[in-house]
């Protein structure tokens, strides 16, 4: 695109609406599994075929996870909503038509506040949420002649969070959509993989100048698979709507496609203003019905937002923001640290652990901390006998969280002393050992004597070699000290 454009003259005006595949086992119309990964046409029947006479049949928890999305943007749950046909022709939609909401969706006027990197809060509404299908996938290079439908995903449960087109940059979409995905895994609605597909986004994008109200003509960006392609595609989309505007032109409502590799958009279709898509009530699934006692049983089952549990945690314990979202952002992490706080004597410790050495444990092996061997009980124990000076922290993380990982139901105190972990409360021994190495450099001990103290960091390396590190370092000091004097 070409510089110099007046930029600051116009504003962005956008609006996301962000498809996110459902968690469920099965299918939102079916008893088809709704899993990822399977073989092509595998998790199909009569109902994804849409075979004459084959009947939807509601998955009760569809409604339930979009409920919770719902609840977590602030939305007004319609406790009476129904599904509608979305007609079109597509060669991976079986049925001719898309079963959706259209002018009754289960969630309405949202809001979700997000926070920019210069510390600013930003409150974009949300319009709807509303229950849908998954079409199939066609494949177009698998074969010369022939393009093939693979129909696994067609009635895989979705739901759709349409924005109000209150977002003004690149910044805010990326950071909505880095919330959604946020929320999304934590409530386990979704697990949120953009490169599977779970998240897509669709970003509607139009330009006005500074100071006006009224809405420019709109472009559709279909398809953005991940947080840094909406950012990209908003940022050239913008340049390229002002640049067109400038030029005299005018912008046409169309829908457009984003290259990835090139960091451009170029369009799919036109689109008028009017759809064709003939929305009716689907006459084979009857209204929803959410009960005041459902609802409630739902509201009442919400775990803490991570925002929320964020703000607990800086406020109780301490710590910074960016530790505090760690915890706030793994529900896994948060609930392993829920169980092991009531055992562990100093609470600022187990967190410190967690971040550190335990994730550095964690993420060489690249597991999750659901698939770590020791039990959050264990950790705790093992914890407080390092704080307790009865075992050296390096000794714990390299002898004795392995020692417990290997062991069914290990006893951690037990094991410590079986494996002889525990620090030497022998002061002859360590005296010996202080002896043959203060023998053993003469000259250093020398150097130390006429100010270098920097060699006293050596004495305490071999001296803790000796030890095979069963020493307190600090106690280990003081023995040292007074040898030297």
């Amino acid at each position: 695109m070409s510089s110099g454009i007046p930029e600051n003259r116009y504003e962005l005006v956008s609006g996301l609406e962000i498809h996110v595949q459902l968690n469920t086992n099965t299918k939102i119309f079916s008893a088809d599994s709704a899993s990822f990964g399977a073989l092509p046409n595998q998790n199909i029947s009569t109902v994804s075929l849409a075979l004459p006479g084959a009947l939807p049949k509601l998955n009760k928890e569809v409604v339930a996870k979009a409920i919770r999305i719902g609840l977590a943007l602030n939305c007004t749950i319609n406790q009476v909503n129904h599904f509608d046909r979305k007609n079109y022709f597509y060669a991976d939609l079986p049925k001719g038509y898309q079963i959706t909401q259209d002018n009754q969706p289960i969630c309405i006027n949202g809001h979700l506040e997000v926070e920019l990197s210069n510390g600013s809060k930003k409150k974009i509404g949300i319009n709807r949420i509303h229950l849908e299908e998954d079409a199939g996938k066609s494949i177009h290079d698998q074969d010369d002649h022939y393009s093939l439908v693979d129909l696994n995903r067609a009635g895989v449960p979705l739901i759709e969070i349409v924005t109000e087109p209150d977002i003004r940059s690149p910044e805010e979409a990326s950071a909505l959509l880095s919330e959604i995905r946020k929320l999304v895994r934590h409530l386990n609605v979704s697990d949120g993989n953009m490169e599977e597909g779970s998240l897509r986004c669709d970003a509607n994008i139009s330009i006005r100048e500074n100071g006006t109200n009224a809405f420019g003509t709109r472009c559709e960006v279909k398809n953005l698979n991940s947080m840094r392609n909406v950012r990209r595609a908003m940022e050239f989309e913008f340049t390229r709507q002002i640049e067109v505007v400038s030029n005299g032109g005018s912008i046409i409502q169309s829908t457009l496609n984003f290259d990835a590799d090139k960091g451009t958009t170029s369009p799919m279709r036109t689109k008028e203003e009017a759809n064709d898509y003939r929305y009716f009530a689907d006459p084979d699934l009857p209204p929803i019905h959410i009960s005041d006692e459902w609802l409630s049983e739902i509201k009442s089952a919400m775990p803490a937002l991570p925002n929320e549990i964020s703000r607990q945690m800086i406020a109780e314990f301490g710590i910074n923001k960016a530790d505090a979202t760690l915890f706030a952002e793994d529900i896994d992490l948060l609930n392993y640290f829920n169980q092991a706080l009531p055992i562990v004597n100093i609470k600022k410790t187990l967190i410190n652990w967690l971040i550190g050495p335990i994730r550095a444990v964690l993420s060489e092996r690249g597991i999750a901390i659901a698939d770590y061997k020791v039990k959050p009980d264990q950790l705790a124990i093992a914890i407080n006998l390092v704080d307790e000076k009865k075992i050296t922290q390096q000794i714990a993380i390299q002898q004795l969280l392995p020692a417990i990982e290997e062991t069914d139901n290990a006893d951690v105190m037990g094991l410590a002393k079986q494996l002889n972990l525990l620090i030497t409360e022998n002061s002859n021994e360590l005296d010996g050992f202080i002896d043959e190495v203060l023998n053993k450099y003469p000259q250093q001990v020398e150097a130390y004597k006429k100010g270098k103290k920097g060699v006293l960091g050596l004495f305490v390396g071999d001296v803790m070699k000796l030890a095979k590190g069963k020493a307190d370092a600090k106690k280990l000091n003081e023995l040292i000290l007074e040898k030297l004097k």
